[in-house]
C-alpha cells in the first residue's frame, strides 16, 4: 500500500557522504487516455495478472538489461510521508508480529523509504545489524531523522545505503535475512528484483515480504462511486508499472525464483465504531488518504469527472464514520533461501567489493 518503489534507482552511494543528487522518480506518462462522456468512464488498464516465472533464473554471461524505473503512484509530498507514518504505526502490531531477528544477525531492509517501517523493524530486533536501502537520498535523510527521533537507541544498529535493488552492491550471501514491506507492488518486474535479492541472502536465510491487495476491500455503506475511485487508483498504479493486487501472488513469485518453505498468512484489518483507532488510523488516514492522493492523475487520465471523483471519496469516507465498516487484507510471506547454482557473481550485479565489516556506509560495523 505504500511505496517502496524507491528501492530501485540509478545510483549506489554512501549516504554519509555528500549526496550525488536524486534521480527522477515521478510517475510515467500514461500510455493511453480513456475517453469518458459525462459520468460514464472506462478503466485505463486492467489490473496486471501474476507475472509468469522466467524459463530460468540463472545468470547469463550477457550484460544485464537495465531494469525499468518504477514510478511511485502516491507521490513524495510531506502529506504522503505523514500517511506512511500513520500507516506504519497503526499496523505495526498486525504486520510485524512474528518478525524478530537475533542480535548480531545481518538484515537487509529493502526500500526503507522515509523509515516508517524501519522504526518498528529495529524495535522488534534489538541488536540486529540492519542495512536499510533506498534509491532516494532525500528519503534516506528523512529515514535517518525519523529513526533518531523515534528510536535513538537503535541509531548505531542501522546503516543507510542508496542503492538500486536490481543491482545490489553486496556480495553473494551477504545477509542472514531480508525484509521488504510494500515494495513489490510498485515494481514493473518483481521477479527480477526477487532474483537479485535471492542472491544476497545466505542459504538457509529468510525473506519476509508484506504486501496489500486492493481486491480484498469490503466496506459499508456500499457505493458504486466509492468502488470506482478505488478501481481508478488500481488502474493508475498498473499504468505506472505496479500491481495493487500483488498480495495474492506472493507464493508463486517467491517459489519461482528459488525460495523454499514459502508460508503466506493473511493479515486482516477490520475497522468499525468499536475500533475507532483503526477507523481513524487505517480507514481514514491510510486507505482513503492513499486513494485521495491520485485525484489529479485520475482526472488527467480521463478516468472520471471531478463530480464523480468527489462523490466517490465522500462515500468512501462514510466507511470510517459511525455506522460504517471497512475490511482490508494484507499478505505476509516468510520464505527460506536454498542453495543457488554456481554462477559468476559478477553477472547481474554492481559490485563495490562489499563484504560484511568492510569500510562502507553499508558495512555491518
Amino acid at each position: 500500500m505504500n511505496a517502496r518503489a524507491e528501492a530501485h534507482g540509478n545510483a549506489s552511494q554512501d549516504t554519509t557522504r555528500p549526496a550525488l543528487g536524486e534521480t527522477g522518480h515521478g510517475p510515467r506518462s500514461l500510455a493511453r487516455t480513456p475517453a469518458h462522456t459525462g459520468s460514464e468512464t472506462r478503466p485505463l488498464t486492467p489490473p496486471r495478472s501474476a507475472p509468469q516465472p522466467p524459463a530460468s533464473v540463472s545468470a547469463s554471461t550477457s550484460t544485464p538489461t537495465p531494469a525499468p524505473t518504477p514510478a511511485y503512484v502516491h507521490g513524495y509530498s510531506p502529506r504522503e510521508a505523514r500517511r506512511l507514518g500513520d500507516q506504519a504505526d497503526t499496523l505495526a502490531a498486525l504486520l510485524h508480529a512474528g518478525t524478530a531477528y537475533p542480535a548480531g544477525s545481518r538484515v537487509l531492509e529493502v526500500g526503507c523509504g522515509v523509515g516508517a517501517q524501519t522504526v518498528h523493524l529495529v524495535s522488534g530486533s534489538p541488536g540486529a545489524r540492519i542495512v536499510a536501502i533506498d534509491r532516494s537520498a532525500a528519503s534516506l535523510a528523512q529515514a535517518r531523522a525519523h529513526l533518531a527521533a523515534h528510536a535513538p537507541e537503535a541509531v548505531a544498529d542501522v546503516r543507510w545505503h542508496q542503492a538500486d535493488l536490481h543491482r545490489l552492491p553486496f556480495s553473494d550471501a551477504s545477509f542472514d535475512h531480508l525484509f521488504l514491506c510494500f515494495v513489490l507492488e510498485h515494481l514493473p518486474d518483481p521477479l527480477r528484483a526477487l532474483t537479485e535479492l535471492r542472491r544476497v541472502v545466505r542459504p538457509g536465510g529468510t525473506l519476509t515480504a508484506i504486501e496489500g491487495d486492493h481486491g480484498s476491500v469490503v466496506f459499508h455503506p456500499d457505493s458504486p462511486y466509492a468502488r470506482r475511485v478505488i478501481d481508478h487508483q488500481t488502474a493508475l498504479q498498473s499504468a505506472a508499472g505496479g500491481n495493487a493486487l500483488i498480495g495474492r501472488q506472493l507464493r508463486p513469485l517467491l517459489s519461482s525464483v528459488g525460495f523454499a518453505d514459502v508460508d503466506v498468512s493473511p493479515r486482516t484489518v477490520y475497522a468499525d465504531a468499536q475500533r475507532p483507532e483503526l477507523a481513524d488510523g487505517f480507514t481514514r488516514k491510510t486507505f482513503v488518504a492513499m486513494v485521495e492522493s491520485v485525484r489529479n492523475e485520475a482526472l488527467a487520465a480521463g478516468l472520471t469527472t471531478p463530480a464523480d471523483w468527489d462523490r466517490g471519496i465522500t462515500d468512501l469516507r462514510r466507511a470510517a464514520e459511525r455506522g460504517g465498516s471497512f475490511h482490508y487484507t494484507f499478505f505476509k510471506a516468510v520464505a527460506r533461501a536454498g542453495s543457488l547454482p554456481r554462477v559468476s557473481s559478477s553477472v547481474g550485479m554492481h559490485t563495490n567489493n562489499f563484504t560484511p565489516g568492510a569500510s562502507s556506509a553499508a558495512s555491518f560495523t
